[in-house]
């Protein structure tokens, strides 16, 4: 597994708005091997989606706020 993007510190609205946009997108998708990312198909959660939950949760945004489930 690649390592995960770095957070920015600290968190601009810019970096809020990809990091939602990310979240968004880059949602689980099942499959008969287990879920995978819908854009990437890969194993969810992808890079990009473990970057966007961890910027908007450096940011104090928590998951509910965005309404993506876990």
């Amino acid at each position: 597994m690649s390592a995960d993007l770095p957070v920015p510190t600290p968190v601009t609205d810019e970096d809020l708005l990809v990091a939602a946009l990310a979240v968004r997108v880059h949602v689980p998708e099942r499959w008969p091997q287990g879920p995978l990312c819908r854009s990437e198909r890969v194993p969810y959660p992808c890079r990009l989606a473990r970057w966007g939950r961890a910027t908007l949760a450096a940011a104090g945004v928590p998951d509910e706020a965005m309404g993506v489930a876990r």
